[in-house]
């Protein structure tokens, strides 16, 4: 069951490196034929400063990709929080569950990004971490952890 419960984890890091490169692939094409080239750019420069630069469409991969190096921080602890303590499959399937959301998330935002369905996205993707969160607490502070 532990690797069960860790198999979300590592597809969500996998999933976070296709976007990483889906940025990029994005966005150096229209970098290179900025005047100057890539090596125009200001020194000390960061992806913020390309807003306005870049068409939006091709900043949205790279807001996708910081939103994946936010909220899913907490989601990898309390994985491993859960594989370590004994998962029941209902934490499997919400892992599954929030994983499979901020896919589409992903694929939502750096296509159409309407901000309706990209906020019902994330609600969704947030209970799923909550119900997780809740769990691993239940677990281990409340002691009720197979482990325990």
């Amino acid at each position: 069951m532990q690797a069960q419960m860790l198999a979300p984890a590592a597809a969500l890091v996998l999933w976070s490196l296709i976007v990483l490169i889906w940025m990029a692939a994005t966005r150096l094409p229209p970098l290179f034929k900025q005047p100057g080239g890539i090596g125009s750019a200001k020194p000390g420069g960061r992806g913020v400063d390309l807003e306005g630069v870049l068409p939006d469409s091709v900043q949205w991969k790279s807001h996708n990709y910081t939103h994946l190096m936010e909220q899913p921080t907490i989601f990898y602890p309390v994985v491993v929080i859960l594989a370590l303590m004994g998962p029941n499959p209902g934490d499997v399937a919400i892992a599954w569950g929030y994983v499979g959301l901020r896919v589409v998330h992903s694929i939502w935002q750096a296509t159409v990004n309407t901000i309706p369905v990209r906020f019902t996205l994330f609600i969704l993707s947030t209970v799923c971490l909550l119900l997780l969160a809740i769990h691993a607490f239940e677990l281990t502070v409340l002691a009720k952890g197979v482990a325990a």
